[in-house]
């Protein structure tokens, strides 16, 4: 039985075989969770004067049973004493509410996993929230979840890449609203009476983001007969080298957001943008990535060259067709890098087989970041609409706007008496459609990129939902 040391927890230490998924609490507190679900609306809060609505006692009966879960649990997990008193407390101010809106701000500022941060660390987290793309409404949502803290991640992040916030995690069960396409737990999606004044940790789990990767890669990789170099064929194979992957990719990537020549608000909040400025900045940061990935495995790295094809695989393949077409950002951003390196010679659509000059794609990629990085350092002396239509005319370089777009004509096509972000109103929901190449994947790809809800390490491989999801999509 292995012991590990939680770093400021006072000396407390875990061992492998206390598994919270393994307490008879455990399911007790998920029943008591998804009991009280469907009888929250959007907000949160229950209306008990609405057709079907459940009587009080019953209610207050299974938050007791969340409460008595909540405290049978906590004795395996000694660093987080203090969230959990905090949680049984909002827990029963929502009861004395008689149900509102809930209000879980106390606990949400007691809980600090990142001050913390110790590989195969637990923590069950119970918290009224909306699940990104998953769930949107304001349920409550139980998880518990393993902290993915390796000693050579620990080493870059103190020496190279500097993530005070950042948490690579892996599930080890959940409520429903994580039993969908969802891959993050934000302190932004919890129910709170106001916002917190900064944020203080967020969480990405890298088991499902490496199981998806695997399945849709393997797929596209067949539709397209595409022939991988043997050790990235071997990565695709391995879930665990799959999740070293993206943990590395993640923390890179989530920093970047405030690293660089910025010439606005780098998470863009508070302010309303053409969606290409969204979706510039998401691949930048992804791009930034790959451009330390190549850095990294330049120095003997194991994990830098299966970054790289995390991020190009993943941009490629899934990017671009997951998701609906309305100010889809990510999508762009798939949609541009694979525009790029076709247009560069780096990819080649050539008697129905996608072929990719393995030699060429790190160049060929880091140049585009280096696209993207004389933008914004163009941009701080631009105003806003000026810099907005340089990004336009980056991405329409690679990727053809739609033949009705106001903005593709140009200024005088606008009227520019409105503030800027009137201006947004008339970007079209799509206004860069799929190419003809993307529209025919999207029809082989759809039932496997829905087969992958929910998905989690150890269904990384099953494949028999492939075909109902794909009737499904249909």
């Amino acid at each position: 039985m292995t012991e590990t040391l939680v770093p400021g927890s006072g000396g407390a230490v875990i061992t492998a075989a206390a598994r919270v998924v393994d307490h008879p609490a455990w399911p007790q507190l998920k029943a008591a969770v998804e009991e009280i679900r469907p009888w929250q609306a959007k907000d949160g809060s229950i209306d008990f004067e609405a057709e079907g609505a459940p009587a009080r006692i019953d209610v207050e009966a299974a938050v007791e049973r969340v409460i008595g879960g909540v405290e049978a649990l906590s004795p395996l997990l000694p660093h987080a004493t203090e969230y959990h008193a905090a949680l049984v407390a909002d827990l029963r101010k929502w009861v004395a509410g008689d149900y509102k809106v809930p209000d879980f701000l106390d606990s949400l500022l007691a809980f600090h996993p990142a001050a913390g941060r110790a590989d195969g660390l637990q923590h069950l987290v119970v918290f009224p929230m909306y699940t990104q793309n998953g769930n949107p409404d304001r349920n409550f949502e139980a998880v518990v979840l393993k902290m993915v803290w390796p000693e050579w991640l620990s080493e870059l992040e103190r020496t190279r890449y500097d993530n005070p916030l950042f948490l690579g995690i892996t599930f080890e069960d959940f409520t429903p609203g994580y039993d969908t396409h969802s891959a993050v737990l934000f302190p932004e999606t919890i129910a709170v009476r106001e916002a917190p004044e900064r944020f203080t940790w967020g969480g990405i789990f890298c088991d499902r983001e490496a199981a998806r990767y695997r399945k849709v890669t393997a797929a596209a990789v067949d539709i397209l007969g595409i022939d991988l170099p043997e050790d990235i064929a071997r990565m695709v194979e391995d879930q665990e080298r799959c999740e070293k992957a993206f943990v590395l990719w993640d923390m890179v990537h989530d920093r970047t957001h405030s690293h660089g020549d910025l010439p606005f608000d780098p998470f863009m909040i508070k302010q309303r943008q053409p969606f290409w400025m969204y979706g510039l900045e998401e691949l930048r940061c992804d791009l930034t990535a790959f451009k330390e990935a190549v850095k990294l495995e330049s120095e003997g790295n194991e994990h830098g060259r299966d970054v790289q094809y995390a991020v190009l695989f993943d941009r490629m393949f899934r990017f671009p067709v997951s998701g609906d077409r309305n100010r889809n950002y990510d999508g762009l951003g798939g949609q541009l890098l694979f525009a790029y390196l076709h247009k560069h010679d780096v990819v080649r659509w050539t008697d129905n087989t996608l072929k990719i000059d393995w030699m060429r794609a790190p160049q060929v990629t880091n140049q585009l970041c280096a696209e993207i990085e004389d933008l914004y350092r163009a941009g701080i002396d631009r105003p806003k609409l000026v810099h907005w239509f340089k990004a336009y005319e980056l991405v329409s370089e690679y990727l053809a706007p739609h033949p009705g777009s106001k903005w593709a004509k140009g200024p005088d096509a606008l009227d520019l008496n409105q503030p800027p972000r009137k201006l947004v109103d008339d970007v079209l929901p799509d206004e860069f459609p799929l190419s003809m190449f993307y529209e025919a994947l999207a029809k082989k790809l759809k039932g496997v990129i829905a087969s992958t809800k929910g998905i989690t390490a150890p269904n990384a491989g099953n494949t028999e939902n492939v075909d109902k999801a794909e009737r499904a999509a249909a």
